[in-house]
């Protein structure tokens, strides 16, 4: 067979040679030991918490080193692509506080070492297909599904390993005049690599994640173009990470079993493949069982679910850099008040099983985060998150801006401060008995004071109540209601004898806490009083006396 001449036939338009792209994209000029990576993902418009999970291991490693990080939309599925994606994507990334140095910009691209869309890379692999077609290691293949339907049922028959590969390699030898004459008559056709590879062989690759592994060697005559003439992912992320210099590639265990086809790509073309890092699949607890995060199961596998629930950037690179590194707790418990950016992010640091995602660990870690902050910042990214996902809610803090700061401070300017904020959806939620327009009672008044006695708490309450008075005060007045109508002043005294008493202070706080808050828990009733300034405790306290 004349190489050659079939490389003419099947890629009559590519006039570029390999060494014309080499010089295109030369080796990047970065101090020793840069990390150059990217991510690449789909256009599919759903941006996942894998898609961060990695971006996140790349971006640190990269920035840390002094190197490069960008960002390639690999669309080469247009079955799978959804308009307006790559803006979604985008905006998500720049979003939750990951920015690339180069890469696909929703405007275009930014960087020397693109296109970074692979379909507008389409010549660029033509032009190393054509060459290994050159070398007798790629040939068309024009078995239609039909066909390979029929080849994978076989298979399953007898019991074989599915593939294109050995007797089931039909256009594998095929002669230049039968492959001239189907392409003359139109019939379509891919690319295929002509592997080498047995499966009884296995290849040692070094991955810095899961260490050295020995897998089955490639033995399946992969398909690298399609009939459109575009790359498979496996074709198209061997020349892409090659001619964009990359040193890391970070993606999902799930692509080990395609590991093999990647190596020997690498090698067939000539070149030293980059340092693999297959992070492990997020998991989470189902009852006493882990599974994986499913898209359709699991709200939080997406990131849209963290933007509309209202956590802060931060809160979510200090929970994800908590389950990628084992040491960055105790990083962060000696270094509380330093950037997350000046953690040293180590590969050799992370967890080569599953990685449990605990959206109660990142809750916690989002009260801490919030109750560190100050009124005036809660106040601003609680009002941007409302004027995304709740105007109402929005229009009414603009309009209180005062009093939402007052509220936001309610119980934590003491030793103990409370942590009480969430995210902001939940803050929202928090927040909306201090107003007016939100208020309403959530809780039922204690079921051991009837309506005659709860009235008679709030009138004299009511007519005892001097917004003047400190806390002592205050509250030496709900002792002596709770004295005059029968209820213990200590709460261990009704506990030792219920049957002296109609109840306890508790029961008597509660009955004032409620027609306040319409909470049985809420801050320093105290301190809310103060915040409500006398008409509103009266109002409050007025409108829960029933008729």
């Amino acid at each position: 067979m004349d190489y050659k001449k079939l490389a003419e036939l099947l890629f009559p338009n590519i006039t570029k040679t390999p060494e014309d792209y080499e010089r295109e994209y030369p080796e990047r000029n970065l101090p020793e030991g840069a990390v150059v990576t990217r991510i690449g993902p789909s256009p599919t418009g759903f941006v996942h918490l894998g898609n961060l999970f990695n971006a996140i291991i790349g971006e640190r490693l990269a920035h840390q080193s002094g190197g490069v990080i960008f960002m390639r939309i690999e669309d080469t599925d247009t079955k799978r692509e959804v308009p307006g994606a790559v803006k979604i994507l985008i905006d998500a990334m720049t979003q939750f506080g990951v920015f690339f140095d180069e890469g696909a910009t929703v405007d275009g691209d930014n960087g020397s070492y693109g296109p970074y869309r692979q379909r507008q890379r389409k010549d660029i692999y033509q032009c190393f297909a054509k060459q290994l077609v050159e070398k007798g290691m790629a040939y068309p293949c024009f078995c239609t599904e039909e066909e390979l339907e029929q080849m994978r049922e076989h298979q399953k028959e007898n019991k074989q390993n599915f593939g294109y590969y050995g007797e089931y390699a039909k256009c594998r030898d095929l002669t230049y005049e039968q492959i001239e004459e189907k392409i003359s008559s139109g019939i379509p056709y891919v690319l295929r690599y002509k592997s080498e590879g047995c499966s009884e062989n296995s290849v040692k690759v070094y991955d810095a994640i899961k260490g050295d592994l020995e897998i089955q060697e490639n033995y399946i005559d992969l398909v690298m173009l399609k009939s459109d003439g575009i790359p498979t992912y496996h074709f198209a992320h061997v020349i892409d990470d090659h001619l964009m210099r990359t040193t890391h590639v970070i993606r999902g265990e799930e692509w080990l079993p395609s590991l093999p086809m990647h190596v020997q790509m690498f090698d067939a073309m000539g070149w030293e493949h980059p340092l693999y890092c297959h992070t492990a699949q997020l998991m989470k607890m189902d009852g006493t069982s882990k599974r994986k995060l499913s898209k359709r199961k699991d709200p939080e596998l997406g990131l849209e679910y963290y933007d509309s629930e209202g956590y802060l950037v931060e809160t979510i690179w200090n929970y994800m850099l908590t389950i990628l590194n084992s040491n960055y707790e105790e990083w962060r418990m000696a270094n509380p008040d330093a950037a997350y950016t000046e953690f040293k992010f180590s590969l050799e640091k992370m967890g080569s099983a599953g990685v449990l995602f605990d959206l109660q660990k990142l809750n916690n870690i989002s009260k801490e985060m919030i109750a560190s902050k100050d009124a005036e910042f809660i106040y601003g990214e609680l009002l941007s998150w409302a004027h995304k996902y709740d105007e109402e809610f929005a229009q009414i803090l603009e309009a209180n801006k005062d009093f939402a700061k007052g509220a936001i401070n309610v119980g934590r300017n003491g030793a103990k401060p409370r942590y009480d904020l969430v995210t902001w959806k939940q803050s929202r939620e928090f927040l909306s008995f201090y107003f007016d327009e939100l208020f309403k009672r959530e809780d039922e008044f204690p079921e051991n004071v009837d309506k005659d006695t709860r009235n008679t708490i709030l009138t004299k309450y009511i007519e005892g109540f001097d917004i003047n008075d400190d806390q002592e005060t205050w509250f030496g007045k709900v002792r002596a209601i709770t004295e005059e109508l029968g209820f213990a002043v200590r709460p261990k005294d009704y506990k030792k004898n219920p049957e002296m008493y109609k109840g306890s202070v508790v029961d008597v706080s509660n009955v004032i806490r409620v027609a306040t808050t319409g909470r049985l828990n809420s801050p320093d009733l105290w301190e809310i009083n103060q915040l409500f300034g006398d008409e509103k405790v009266r109002n409050r306290i007025k409108k829960a006396i029933e008729k």
